[in-house]
Formats: structure tokens, sequence, C-alpha cells
């Protein structure tokens, strides 16, 4: 149901942003992180609406949607994982 999709990554976003920022702006750091999710959220589905009204079907839509996800996926393959050298607390 909707407890597994819908913002089931709140909890490891703020713990990953507690984890590597620390706790002392975490209140602005996760505000930042989740208004502009929001944003995002509003911004597709609007500008999904207005190409659905200009063109008559969700085809563009769906070919955006995957142009976007491919490009996020090449910008991230240069990210190499490393290890935290330490926790950093507030």
């Amino acid at each position: 149901g909707m407890g597994s999709l819908w913002l089931a990554t709140v909890p490891l976003t703020a713990g990953l942003i507690g984890y590597i920022y620390g706790l002392r702006y975490m209140g602005t750091l996760y505000g930042i992180v989740f208004f502009s999710h929001q944003l995002g959220s509003f911004v597709g589905v609007w500008l999904g609406g207005r190409m659905y009204d200009a063109f008559g079907s969700y085809t563009a839509v769906w070919w955006i949607g995957v142009a976007v996800g491919a490009f996020s996926a090449i910008v991230h393959l240069p990210i190499r994982e490393a290890r935290l050298q330490g926790l950093r607390t507030a």
C-alpha cells in the first residue's frame, strides 16, 4: 500500500543527512531536501498535465521521464563510495 511507497524513503533520507552532516543543521538541511522533493513533484504533475493538453497523450511525458532517469544514472556513475572518516556530531 501507500506506506510502502509514498515517502518510504523519508527515514532513510533523514538518517543519511544526519549521519553525513551531523545533527546541528538537521532541520534546515532536511527542510531543503523535502522542499525540493515537493517542488519537483508539483512541477512534474503540472508539466505533465500541460503536455497532455498540448499533445493529447502522455507519450512525450513518458519519454522525458525516461530521459531524465537515464541522465540521472549517468551523472551518478562517476561517484565512488567511500567510508566516512568519523561521525560528525552537533
